[in-house]
């Protein structure tokens, strides 16, 4: 793929040298015959001004009111753009994706930036702001891998830190070095977008902090919309914060078509639009709000701007193994967040110890050639209250890494149990994630039919990773984002690897009941997350 037009560029530099001797003309100049752009036909000046970088784009549009409507026009599409760069420099992989995401006209409402441990995120922060303002919301965090194309070369990469990579000879090497970034920016006209914090809460106060944090969100969007319900939210949580609950109050709290994605645990900071919201302190999650705005209802403001809508998929990697049990005695560690239990086979009065459950579901996994991780998936039957409200029943499928087990206790990561609870385990399976991947694959290219029909297009995707697949898991390069590669050829996407992927809506099956439980916090998965737009008359 060709770079867009640079600062550089000898054609870059001849409009410029046009735009400032705009600039130094009063508007009767500017519209006359003097030579200037005032010669030159509106579609020809739309022309011209659609090759520019964003930051001449945004200078040509205070050169007068005609050159202002021009470039409304070229910006009524939502636009997605986003580089990576692997440059160990800081100050150099910064420059690297903010040139390449600038080099067409954009109008950033948003950030996100996802950089390895080795890059300083205050610096960053200070970097990204200086060029786009600070007027919108930027999310800073650390990831474990980046997903997207090279500002440099354009080249697609699935980057993992620490993964093996082929070197000279057919040498194997680790990159161990967690230096990289990928830098996202987003236009969307029509929605408004903002950072919200969710404080860390004290062991009494936890609850409270998650029904403020909600009452945030909807208190924002009924502010900029005509309804306290978001259209979508991008949530990073904390590492050393617990996501169950804040997901399990959220699920309940927003309607079903409120789209929210993201990692679940990682290091992130951020700065908002309004410098109100920015808290210092520590924090459990930051989300990232994106609601309708309230203007976009009147006639005019639609006829400019169409209809923004979030799509969602999973491949889901994990598949069920054994039988179902029923939790017989739960103990909480609060000083490592994980819990032993003991537990009887589901319609059976055998005690069963750590040790023993795991010798059935390793005999049960023994033709395997690699070893993989393993899970519990546990049901969890819950009353969920929100803001003091009447407790609603839910019931939720949460997924619990197996530590250890011994002839007393099984280990298992987290907490959040109780007796009675009914769960099953879950292997990690590149076949059934390959196989998901493919039924996503489908599933998008259905969202694509459909937008031709309607004259919808698909104008960018997000990937939410588990850090365990990747090309060691699959055997090959890039599969987990070849769904959108493939149905959309030349789209913008970006990705991280994550330590925990978020999603909803989505259900699991539950073949023990045949029933249908909420899963909004998976392992081994992919999340996509797909942006298109309906324009109010003609096709993209």
């Amino acid at each position: 793929m060709e770079d867009s037009p640079s600062p550089s560029t000898s054609t870059s530099t001849s409009t410029s040298r046009q735009i400032k001797k705009a600039e130094l003309s009063d508007d009767a100049n500017v519209t006359g015959n003097g030579g200037s752009f005032g010669s030159v036909n509106e579609d020809l000046l739309q022309n011209i001004l659609a090759r520019l970088p964003a930051r001449w784009f945004a200078s040509a549009a205070c050169v007068s009111k005609s050159w202002s409507s021009v470039c409304n026009r070229i910006l009524t599409r939502p636009k997605l753009s986003s580089a990576l760069s692997l440059n160990p420099s800081l100050s150099e992989a910064v420059d690297d994706v903010l040139q390449k995401v600038l080099c067409e006209p954009i109008r950033p409402h948003f950030a996100i930036v996802n950089v390895g441990s080795g890059f300083d995120l205050e610096k960053i922060m200070h970097l990204i702001r200086k060029t786009l303002g600070c007027n919108i919301p930027v999310i800073v965090t650390v990831s474990n891998g980046i997903i997207g194309r090279d500002a440099l070369t354009s080249e697609f990469k699935e980057v993992k830190w620490g993964a093996l990579f082929s070197g000279f000879e057919g040498e194997s090497y680790a990159r161990n070095v967690n230096e990289g970034i990928l830098l996202t920016v987003g236009y969307l006209p029509g929605l408004k977008v903002e950072a919200i914090p969710l404080r860390h809460p004290t062991r009494i106060y936890s609850s409270v902090c998650v029904d403020d944090f909600i009452k945030d969100i909807k208190e924002y969007s009924a502010s900029v919309s005509n309804c306290p319900f978001p259209v979508g939210i991008i949530l990073f949580g904390e590492a050393n914060g617990d996501m169950n609950p804040v997901m399990e109050k959220l699920d309940c709290a927003m309607p079903r078509d409120t789209v929210i994605v993201g990692d679940e645990r990682g290091c992130f900071i951020y700065r908002s639009g309004n410098a109100k919201r920015n808290i210092i302190g520590s924090l459990d999650a930051i989300a990232l709000v994106f609601a309708q705005d309230r203007d976009r209802s009147s006639g005019t403001f639609h006829y400019l701007f169409g209809n923004i809508k979030f799509h969602v998929a999973l491949s889901n990697g994990v598949s069920p193994v054994g039988t179902t049990y029923k939790a017989a005695s739960v103990r909480t560690s609060n000083t490592d967040c994980s819990t032993w239990l003991t537990a009887k086979r589901e319609g059976q009065q055998q005690l069963l110890d750590g040790q023993s459950i795991l010798d059935d579901i390793n005999n049960l996994l023994e033709n395997h050639i690699a070893s993989p991780d393993l899970y519990i998936g546990v049901i969890k039957n819950r009353k969920v209250s929100i803001e003091g409200g009447k407790p609603t029943p839910r019931s939720c499928i949460a997924y619990h890494g197996v530590v250890e087990g011994d002839e007393e206790y099984l280990y298992v990561d987290g907490t959040g149990m109780k007796t009675g609870d009914i769960f099953q385990f879950y292997y990690s399976d590149p076949n059934a994630a390959q196989a998901s991947v493919t039924k996503v694959h489908d599933a998008l290219k259905n969202i694509k039919l459909k937008g031709e029909g309607n004259n919808s297009c698909v104008f960018g995707g997000l990937v939410f990773a588990c850090y365990g697949r990747g090309e060691s898991f699959f055997g090959c390069h890039n599969v987990d984002s070849s769904p959108l590669l493939e149905c959309f050829p030349g789209l913008p996407v970006a990705g991280i690897f994550c330590g925990g992927e978020i999603v909803r809506p989505f259900i699991t099956m539950i073949s023990r009941e045949g029933s249908h439980v909420n899963c909004c916090l998976h392992v081994y998965s992919s999340v996509y997350l797909v942006m298109s737009y309906t324009p109010p008359s003609m096709g993209c």
